[in-house]
Order: structure tokens, then sequence, then C-alpha cells
């Protein structure tokens, strides 16, 4: 990472994104005093199978369990734009709600799906990813994009880095073996989503994830990204 670069923004589809993503690399930046928040696309409001659980609910469950791996993590802040899990669109409406996140927080760097793999991706994170990318180049760098933004008080920013997650073409890696039992603290803080799996086996398979990574880079412990730069 450049030096200098404190501020990451990190742009995803669902509660617990971040955390199953790149926990370990967000623990990290927290404790070598980074400025962390978080944009959450959806509420993840589909994300059960439980009779009775309605989309309300269930939204409210998320945000709250959302905002607590963020506190474990030592995240700023948690913006929720509240789109319906699943039902994520490239709209003009969602390009000026990123855009302006992006302003308003100035960020150094942003990490956000590669919504470009090859493969099968989760739509909601294909688009999420793309409509990221679209905000942080070009759109939040023109004053001619969303002049509205400028009246409020909201200047455009040039972010020269991003970290694309979930990637299958990874070229960045982050040493996360200090970093591997808050990102498992972070993860179960989503009991709605994991609370019926046994902790010892997520654990193993989260460890030899990141071992499995880590092997690419000469790490014990890892997580992966594809870097895009503009950087001068």
């Amino acid at each position: 990472m450049e030096q200098g670069a404190r501020k990451a923004l990190v742009i995803v589809a669902h509660p617990d994104d971040a955390e199953f993503l790149c926990a370990g690399t967000i623990g990290r930046w927290c404790a070598e005093g980074w400025e962390v928040a978080y944009v959450l696309v959806t509420d993840g409001d589909k994300g059960s199978n439980e009779p009775g659980m309605t989309a309300d609910k269930l939204a409210a469950i998320r945000r709250e369990e959302q905002r607590g791996a963020a506190a474990v993590l030592g995240v700023k802040e948690c913006v929720f734009l509240g789109y319906p899990d699943g039902f994520v669109e490239d709209t003009v409406e969602l390009r000026e709600k990123l855009v302006r996140e992006i302003r308003r927080f100035r960020p150094d760097l942003v990490v956000t799906w590669d919504g470009f793999r090859r493969g099968f991706n989760h739509r909601d994170h294909r688009l999420t990813g793309q409509v990221a990318m679209d905000a942080v180049y070009p759109l939040s760098r023109s004053h001619m994009y969303f002049e509205e933004h400028m009246r409020d008080g909201l200047s455009p920013h040039e972010v020269n880095e991003v970290l694309l997650a979930g990637t299958d073409q990874p070229d960045y890696y982050v040493d996360i073996k200090d970093f591997f039992a808050i990102k498992l603290k972070a993860v179960l803080c989503h009991q709605s989503q994991v609370g019926k799996r046994p902790v010892e086996e997520m654990e193993k398979r989260m460890r030899e994830r990141a071992q499995e990574i880590g092997k690419e880079a000469g790490y014990e412990l890892a997580e992966s990204f594809r870097r895009i730069s503009w950087a001068r």
C-alpha cells in the first residue's frame, strides 16, 4: 500500500460480505491507524429460511449484526443504502449514492467486489462491484457529474487505488496471520447467517482458505485482491 494512504471505504452488497472477504485486512488497517468505513448497498433482507421471518425484521437484525462486526474490527461507520437483497441494479440513483459517499468520506482506497470475474458470481456482488468502479472512475472525480453535490458542500474526489475482493485474478495479498482471530470474531457477529454452523468447523474452513491464499504469496495466512491503481 502506498505510503500515507490512511482512509479506506469498503463498498459491498450485503451485511457479512466484508467480514468473509477481508476482515483480516480491515482489522489490520484499523490496528495500524487507518480510518475505515462501510457502505452496504442492501440490508440482506432475504437471507433467511426461518419460518415467520419477515424482510423488515431480518433487515433490522442484519444491520445490528453488521454494526457489531464493524465495532469488533474498529470500523468508523456503516452506511446502509437500503436496496432490497437480490435486486441491485445499475442505475443512476445507485451511482449517485455511491459517488456521494466517496465524496463525503474522501478515501485514499476503495475495496469492493470484483464485478468482472469469470464464472459464477452473485448478481448483487457483480453489480455492486461494477457500479462502485463507475463511481470511483470517472464519476466522483469531476464536478460535472452530480453537480448538486457541490451545493451540498461535497467537492470532487480522486480515489487512486481500488482493491477488488472475491476475485479470480488476485495480484495483491495481505498478511493476516495476526488478525485471523479478529476476523473470526467479526464473522461470528453475523449470527443470523452463521449461527447454525459449528464454530470449530467454520474456523477450520476459514483457516484452510487463508492458508491456501497465503501459499501464493509466502504468508502463513492471507487475503487476496486484484489491485487497480491510478496513482501518478
